[in-house]
C-alpha cells in the first residue's frame, strides 16, 4: 500500500515538530524520526487499527502515536493520513 501525506498533516506535524524544537531540536528529529518508522506499519494490515473516533467511515482509522491521534483513510491500495492532534483539538 502506499502512504499519502494530506497537506493538512504536513501543516499539523510541522507546527507540532517547530514547537517541540523550541525546547530540543534533537527531540523534534527524534519525534520525527520514530513518527516516520512506526507510521509505515500502517501498510500492513491498517484494519487493525482502532475506527476513527472522528468519522463514522469504517474506512477512517486512528493510529496512536505518543498521545497524538492519527487519523488515516483506507481507500484500495491507498492510505491517506489526514492529520495529528493531541486528545480532543482536532476537528474533521
Amino acid at each position: 500500500m502506499k502512504i499519502i501525506q494530506s497537506p493538512r498533516f504536513v501543516k499539523e506535524i510541522n507546527t507540532i515538530l517547530s514547537f517541540i524544537a523550541q525546547d530540543s531540536k534533537t527531540r523534534a528529529r527524534t519525534f520525527k524520526d520514530e513518527l516516520l518508522m512506526q507510521s509505515k506499519d500502517l501498510a500492513n494490515m491498517p484494519f487493525r487499527f482502532r475506527k476513527s473516533i472522528t468519522s463514522d467511515n469504517d474506512n477512517v482509522r486512528d493510529f496512536i502515536f505518543k498521545g497524538y491521534v492519527i487519523p488515516f483513510l483506507i481507500q484500495d491500495d491507498t492510505i491517506t493520513v489526514l492529520g495529528i492532534y493531541k486528545e480532543n483539538e482536532w476537528k474533521s
